[in-house]
């Protein structure tokens, strides 16, 4: 068991450190001078030996390979993730920890949010499969799966803050809200926080809702399932003793890697609503052409997947005991 636990730890490593040296290497190939953005881009008047002062102070005029490349992947395993150019020389991990609670609370309402509502519906659709409530929540959650988040993002600014005015559509709290209560406070942070909440929510509830219904369906026709109905088992102890667990275990893989590329969707999500994310932090570093902004960003989501999947190996073996 150790040597099993300790060969996937160094898996994981080994990932983040491809992941990260990806990352490096991308980041580089995109258009454009981060020395030149810093002074200004393409409409700024420095000369020549400033952009060259720039490169140099940034370390930009070394080797890409490997005198770069092996500076970061050195600092990277250190826990150092460089510095900003964007942002004043700001460390990089400094801006991630101070962006990160947004999104993690606009993706862990969502998340709760879709796997209640979207694995219920799924299960009960898939057990009650040929229905009218079936046809429905099927047809809506392929609509739902099959549409971009920021597009249903711009679509509920439209009706929800611009047509009816009922809830704002972009930051996270009001301005003029400086000596407010506790009360007033929390009440216009949920108001900012619905709509994006909303965005991401529904996406996730269309792809729990298929699964779902796809896993139930698949069990209730196993033949154990035959057996234990010939046994006089009801339909609730059929479901709570035997389907209900078995389906769970697909729904389990998705909600877990879920748990990591979600956070990636969010930045278009985020980006529409204007809410002060890592998805944010991910456009102001792209269109700044901040390459240790970007790369710490990234490492991260990688990060975050490949903890999502060790996570998905526990809950299958808590699930089922013969993956244990």
């Amino acid at each position: 068991m150790i040597w099993r636990i300790g060969g996937v730890l160094v898996r994981a490593f080994v990932t983040l450190l491809m992941v990260a040296a990806l990352n490096f290497v991308l980041f580089r190939v995109i258009p454009g001078d981060p020395a030149s953005m810093l002074l200004g881009g393409a409409r700024s008047s420095a000369t020549a030996e400033q952009i060259e002062a720039q490169r140099e102070r940034w370390g930009l005029d070394r080797p890409l390979i490997p005198d770069q490349v092996l500076q970061y992947l050195s600092a990277t395993a250190q826990g150092d993730l460089g510095y900003s150019f964007k942002f004043r020389g700001r460390r990089v991990s400094d801006l991630i920890i101070e962006r990160l609670p947004a999104t993690l609370l606009l993706v862990g309402l969502a998340q709760g949010i879709a796997i209640l509502c979207g694995v219920t519906m799924g299960l009960y659709a898939g057990w009650r499969r040929g229905g009218a409530i079936d046809h429905v929540t099927t047809g809506t959650s392929l609509a739902l799966y099959s549409t971009p988040p920021f597009w249903l993002g711009m679509l509920l600014v439209v009706v929800f803050s611009t047509m009816l005015g009922w809830l704002p559509g972009y930051g996270s709290y009001s301005p003029g809200l400086v000596n407010a209560d506790l009360l007033e406070w929390f009440g216009d942070r949920a108001r900012h926080l619905a709509l994006p909440v909303l965005a991401v929510a529904l996406g996730l509830i269309g792809q729990y809702v298929v699964v779902a219904r796809a896993a139930m369906s698949d069990v209730v026709t196993e033949d154990y399932m035959v057996t234990a109905r010939a046994k006089g088992l009801t339909s609730g102890q059929m479901l709570r003793r035997h389907a209900f667990r078995n389906a769970l275990l697909p729904v389990v893989t998705l909600v877990t890697l879920n748990l990591g590329y979600v956070v990636a969707g969010a930045i278009t999500v985020e980006s529409v609503f204007a809410w002060p994310g890592i998805g944010s932090l991910t456009v102001e570093a792209l269109n700044a052409r901040d390459y240790p902004v970007l790369q710490g960003i990234f490492l991260l989501l990688g990060a975050s997947i490949v903890a999502a999947n060790l996570l998905a190996d526990v809950a299958y073996g808590i699930l089922d005991p013969r993956v244990r």
